[in-house]
This record gives C-alpha cells, sequence and structure tokens, in this order.
C-alpha cells in the first residue's frame, strides 16, 4: 500500500486502498462477521479516522438483539479512538483537528444546529437521534458504509451505529472528535467516548460537581462498564459514601477498586437493596443522596427510588428494552419529593474536554479496562458479555 507523508507523519494515503476490514451484523441475534467493506469517505463536517481502540458495550447489544429497533446489516462499536487521515472541512470549521491528531470520538455526536444543540441540550440532539439512532445513517440521510461487492457500485449498504467502530476506519462528524493530549494511550482512550462520557454525563446529571460534592452519599446498582465509571467519577468529586450494587462478587471487589466504600451483593443479602443502604447510611437520614441505576431493569429502577432520601435524585442510566415500564409509589415519590432523572451521555462539547483534562491530572482514570480482544474476537467478546463473563470494562484492539 502506498504511503505518504502528511505533517511529518506516515500515514496510508486513503486514495490506494478500496476496502477495509468490518464486523457486520447480517441477523438481529445473530453472530458479527468480519467482511471486506468500501474504505468510506468523510462528507462536508466529517473526519475519516484509522480507529486504534473500540469499546465493548452492552448498548450494542440492545440493538443488536432487536430490542431497539435499528436497521440491519450494520456495523456497531460506538466509542472510538484512534488517529485523523482524512479532513473534509473548511480550514475554520475543523475544530483545530489535523491529519496525523490522535482522537477520540463521543458516542454522541451532536450536530450543533438542532434546536436542543442550540439551547445546550446537545446529549439529546434531535439529528444524532432521527437520522443515526433510528436510520443508521449521518446527517445527509446517507451511510458511509457499503458491501465490497465489486459489481455493485457502490455495493450493499450497511447502516452505522455512531461512528461505526467495528472496521479499520470510521467517518466520525467533526463535533463528535476531540484531541486526545499526549500524555493519554491511543488504544485504552476509546472507552472515554462511551464507558465514562456516559458516566461523567450521569453523575453532572445528578447535580454533583467536582469539589462541589463533598460528603454526598451515593449508591450505583449495576458495576459493569459504565457504572465502574460512575463509581470512579462520583468518588472524584469528592462523594463520601459509594455504595455499589451487583448480584456478581467478582464486579463487587472490581468496584471497591474504582472508589466504592460499600458493596451490595443484592442476590445473597438477606435484606432488601433499600433496606441495606438504609442501614448503611443510617435510618435517620433514610437513603443516598443520588442513585444510579445502570442496568435497565423494573426491579432495580423501583430500588432507586427507594434507596434515595427526601428530597433525592434517582438518576436512570440504563437502557431497557423498548416498551419496558417501571413501577414507583406515587405517593412516597410526590411526599418524598424524590427527583427521577434520566441520562442518556454527556454533553459532548462541553463534557468532553472537562473529561480529557481530569484524565490528564490523574483526577479520573482509564482503569476499568480488564479484558482486550481482537478484532477477529469481537463476536466473543459480545458472547461474553452476554453471559456476563466480563468484569470492569472490555476493549477491541483494531
Amino acid at each position: 500500500m502506498e504511503k505518504m507523508s502528511i505533517f511529518g507523519k506516515s500515514l496510508f494515503s486513503t486514495s490506494t486502498q478500496k476496502f477495509m476490514k468490518g464486523a457486520v451484523l447480517r441477523k438481529v441475534k445473530g453472530r458479527m462477521e468480519i467482511e471486506d467493506i468500501r474504505l468510506p469517505k468523510p462528507g462536508f463536517g466529517e473526519a475519516l479516522i484509522k480507529n486504534a481502540g473500540v469499546g465493548i458495550c452492552h448498548t450494542d447489544l440492545h440493538a443488536m438483539d432487536g430490542h431497539i429497533g435499528f436497521p440491519i446489516p450494520a456495523v456497531f462499536g460506538h466509542e472510538v479512538s484512534g488517529e485523523v487521515v482524512e479532513i473534509n472541512a473548511a480550514a475554520n470549521a475543523t475544530r483545530n483537528l489535523k491529519v496525523g491528531d490522535r482522537v477520540v470520538a463521543t458516542f454522541i455526536m451532536p450536530c450543533g444546529t438542532c434546536s436542543y444543540c442550540e439551547h445546550g441540550h446537545e446529549d439529546i440532539c434531535e439529528t444524532f437521534f432521527s437520522h443515526n439512532r433510528l436510520k443508521g445513517t449521518l446527517y445527509d440521510g446517507e451511510t458511509r458504509l457499503f458491501s465490497a461487492n465489486e459489481n455493485q457500485n457502490p455495493g450493499e449498504p450497511i447502516a452505522m451505529y455512531s461512528m461505526a467502530g467495528f472496521a479499520e476506519y470510521s467517518v466520525v462528524p467533526l463535533n463528535g472528535l476531540y484531541k486526545l493530549p499526549d500524555i493519554l494511550p491511543s488504544l485504552e482512550s476509546c472507552i472515554i467516548g462511551c464507558g465514562i462520557f456516559t458516566a461523567y454525563g450521569a453523575v453532572k446529571n445528578a447535580g454533583l460537581s467536582l469539589g462541589g460534592s463533598p460528603g454526598a452519599d451515593v449508591v450505583v446498582l449495576g458495576c459493569g462498564g459504565v457504572g465502574s465509571n460512575v463509581i470512579q467519577v462520583c468518588r472524584a468529586f469528592g462523594a463520601k459514601r459509594i455504595i455499589a450494587v451487583d448480584i456478581e462478587d467478582d464486579k463487587l471487589e472490581f468496584a471497591k477498586s474504582m472508589g466504592a466504600t460499600h458493596v451490595i451483593n443484592s442476590k445473597s443479602s438477606s435484606i432488601s437493596v433499600p433496606e441495606r443502604v438504609q442501614e448503611i447510611v443510617g435510618k435517620a437520614k433514610g437513603g443516598v443522596d443520588v442513585a444510579f441505576e445502570v442496568l435497565g431493569y423494573p426491579a432495580t429502577f423501583n430500588d432507586a427510588v427507594l434507596s434515595t432520601c427526601d428530597g433525592g435524585r434517582a438518576v436512570m442510566v440504563g437502557i431497557a428494552p423498548l416498551g419496558t415500564k417501571a413501577e414507583v409509589d406515587i405517593t412516597r415519590l410526590v411526599r418524598r419529593k424524590i427527583n427521577i432523572v434520566g441520562s442518556y451521555g454527556a454533553k459532548a462539547r462541553i463534557d468532553t474536554p472537562e473529561i480529557l483534562q481530569l484524565i490528564e491530572r490523574g483526577i479520573i482514570n482509564l482503569e476499568s479496562i480488564t479484558k482486550i480482544y481482537s478484532l477477529d474476537e469481537v463476536a466473543d467478546a459480545y458472547d461474553d458479555l452476554r453471559a456476563k463473563r466480563i468484569t470492569g470494562k472490555a476493549i477491541v484492539k483494531m
């Protein structure tokens, strides 16, 4: 493959490469298979990234298994780190990115122009949800991915879940890209784009802040890739008691390493989670200031609400199959002034620079990663995720 030198770095010239490897899902509840895909081209306001690392996340499973409507065939993988190899934008619209920069991509790629983005709510960007999450396209209504069938031009369209990271290259809107500080590693930094990004958004949506939340008591229900990072962000923000809840002892032990001060195995506990939480914080207080539900189950949704103190906040982070309902005691909700907050992610352009600074300063870290797979092993990784064989966060090394 021909090489070219840009900005003093040796990069592959995309002009001489036709195809790339990618993991394609062609059947709901099926297994991803490695296929040849046409090398994508970025549209205006987008960049082409040579991927270094991609996170494994439960949210992919909800789309893969048909819990939410998403077009098939598709390439998944929505937390990516890598290197910029091409930018398609006016010079003043590149957000100071250039070819050769190491970057991280956030799974919410805000358009920057819809009413939500313009009013500071880019975590619920209308364009992102209507185009990417419903149709598997970028913001001109087209996918960038096509099969490598030489007899078709350009080939069969393949849907993109976020930037479709389980491929050698990804196209990402510039509003979803952020330059990595020199001190941060290319591979492991991929988890910033969802595992840490989602956790950071949840903690901020809970009303907690760096240096502004000393003494807060919190409980985190579900200690996987996102939950373990919620724990470490709460620790960084000064929470006093951080209670981790799970049914797996190994995940609870890992939660301690991420900053949990107390753990509850809800499967083996002789009393309910809310009762155990009350024991830990004291019956006089009656519960935690903030409960984070990171599983998307009706039972843990209710446990989160029941675990909060009067005036407390229950932050719902876990994704459930569409139509899943949760029940809560209305009178308690009203009488105790409980706030229920939904949190899908962080605000990319505001929060990502903050996250990168906190990691650079060592206040939060990338230590939730416990397992690394290759692209050829990505289907096995999701089998392991379904079977609860992954503690903490797993990633794919490209």
